[in-house]
């Protein structure tokens, strides 16, 4: 499962306020970290959804060009190629 920036900004804001509420350190050492970790996780997912914004759109699949390729069959044998060659 692939999480969005949204989502990953969303995480990073509220371990900052629990880390800005906290009374004790060790809770907000844990929430500053967690913190952290969720900004770059969010600055992961933002590049993944650039990559995916800047890809082209799918190529329609192609018609086979004779019925021969369409009932071709691979060999189950991985050092042969087709199994009626």
């Amino acid at each position: 499962m692939e999480l969005s920036s949204m989502m990953c900004r969303a995480q990073e804001a509220l371990h900052r306020d629990r880390a800005t509420n906290a009374a004790l350190e060790n809770v907000r050492s844990v929430a500053i970290k967690a913190s952290a970790a969720w900004g770059n996780e969010a600055l992961a997912a933002e590049r993944r959804e650039t990559r995916r914004n800047r890809m082209p759109a799918p190529v329609a699949p192609q018609e086979p060009h004779s019925v021969n390729e369409e009932v071709r069959q691979y060999s189950e044998n991985p050092d042969r190629g087709f199994a009626d060659a």
